[in-house]
């Protein structure tokens, strides 16, 4: 196993937490509880909402940050050079 599936298998990994993460998210908008200070009132979700948040955001910079090594293919070691097979003329 070398370090390109390993980095790929990590990047894998990274999108489906994240994309666990998005849903796990409860939603922006906190309708009429919102007009008189309701929702702050258990400082515990804002806890999780946070810690949700820190989790989120890191994945995201994992999955972004492999996404672009992997697709500029700084991590091969040889430069990939096209082979050119001639054509065949006749039978």
């Amino acid at each position: 196993m070398n370090i390109i599936n390993v980095i790929e298998s990590i990047w894998c990994l990274s999108a489906f937490g994240l994309t666990a993460m998005v849903l796990l998210h409860s939603p922006k908008g906190d309708g009429i509880g919102g007009i008189g200070g309701q929702a702050q009132l258990f400082s515990s979700t804002k806890s999780a909402e946070s810690n949700l948040n820190r989790i989120t955001w890191g994945l995201f910079l994992v999955f972004i940050t492999l996404t672009i090594i992997l697709s500029a293919g700084w991590l091969s070691s040889a430069p990939v050079t096209p082979v050119v097979v001639p054509p065949v003329i006749g039978n």
